[in-house]
């Protein structure tokens, strides 16, 4: 992901990665029982937790925090926002979906509400099947969130130019905010931005 953060076309982001021990964050497909993927799954929610903790203390508070994965990444996300959801100002999903099998459990009173998040596929995926991604989205969308789903004719594994400038553009869309962490407004510190870092070849399946 490290990579992919230089088609952003975006300005004013500051990028944080945190890294999955072996470039895994879970060892077994993501559509298999969640138990089949402890505690692995358990120790990366809580990096997760303590990585957006971390972004807090440097005095960002999570409105001004972005999510962003693709792959395992967008996976892990999916399973984090509806687990355990927050007030972040976006999230960017790229070929990924909740863990597990079956219908996801859906937190009540909209805890995402509002939050814009942007999801992108590809329609035959040979990791990652569409009917998940979409299951994804309804769930995402019961827990208030505004969902932008697109998903795209072929067969590859990738993210697509359009998808990058898709994501380039809701970031362009994010208010500038002041707050009282005594941090100086400028461009550059317009936004922190959490980025999975997934070097390496594994996928959600």
């Amino acid at each position: 992901m490290r990579e992919q953060s230089a088609r952003l076309k975006s300005s004013g982001l500051r990028f944080y990665a945190p890294s999955a021990y072996e470039n895994s964050w879970y060892p077994h497909p993501f559509l298999e029982p969640v138990a089949n993927n402890q505690p692995a799954l358990v120790n990366a929610i809580e990096a997760l937790r303590i990585q957006v903790a971390a972004i807090e203390a440097e005095g960002f508070s999570t409105g001004r925090i972005v999510l962003w994965g693709f792959s395992q990444g967008a996976c892990l996300l999916s399973q984090f926002l509806l687990t355990e959801p927050a007030a972040y100002a976006a999230a960017i999903l790229f070929t990924g979906g909740y863990l597990g099998r079956g219908d996801a459990v859906v937190p009540g009173d909209e805890p995402l509400k509002g939050v814009p998040i942007l999801m992108r596929s590809i329609e035959s995926d040979p990791w990652v099947p569409r009917w998940r991604v979409e299951q994804t989205a309804r769930a995402l969308l019961t827990s208030g969130a505004d969902v932008d789903l697109r998903i795209d004719p072929g067969s590859e594994h990738i993210i697509t130019e359009q998808s990058m400038n898709d994501a380039s553009w809701i970031l362009d869309q994010l208010p500038n905010q002041t707050e009282s962490s005594g941090m100086k407004a400028d461009s550059t510190n317009r936004h922190s931005k959490l980025s999975m870092n997934l070097e390496g070849d594994h996928p959600c399946l």
